[in-house]
């Protein structure tokens, strides 16, 4: 009789490795996004979005980490990404860095739903944790209520 947990399990690890390129993806994203951020932000405020993207560098790099350990393959960042709309002030800066957060958010929860091991869950929380705080800062600044989400990373009504 064949011992079909070896295949589950392999399929799981591929599933759970999916989802965490796709969050390297969306940290991709966000580490190029705060270039665009901080450039429209007036001096005192682009120590935040430095803040920002150091976060994104760090969660990053954890992951690429997590993929080698597994002998997975990262994903590369591109040369550069599609900004959604013009990004011509202040305000518009914020609403760029709350596009970033709830797309890092929305990979995150992808990861919380594949994960198999519980440190990639431990991460995917974390790092989802951390996405919608900052998301919760720069709604604010933006302007935009309410500024926290009921379900951070899921498609909102």
């Amino acid at each position: 009789m064949a011992d079909d947990t070896s295949d589950t399990g392999a399929l799981d690890a591929r599933t759970e490795n999916a989802a965490l390129r796709s969050a390297l993806a969306a940290e991709h994203a966000a580490v190029w996004g705060y270039g665009v951020v901080g450039a429209a932000l007036d001096a005192s405020a682009q120590g935040l979005a430095a803040v920002s993207e150091t976060a994104h560098r760090d969660t990053r790099d954890r992951v690429v980490d997590l993929l080698a350990e597994r002998g997975a393959d990262p994903v590369h960042t591109a040369g550069g990404y599609a900004v959604p709309f013009p990004v011509l002030s202040g305000t518009d800066a914020a609403a760029l860095a709350v596009v970033l957060e709830d797309g890092v958010a929305a990979a995150w929860v992808r990861v919380l739903d594949q994960a198999v091991e519980r440190t990639t869950r431990e991460l995917a929380v974390g790092a989802l944790t951390a996405a919608e705080v900052r998301a919760v800062g720069w709604r604010a600044t933006a302007g935009q209520t309410p500024a926290t989400r009921a379900f951070p990373g899921l498609p909102q009504q």
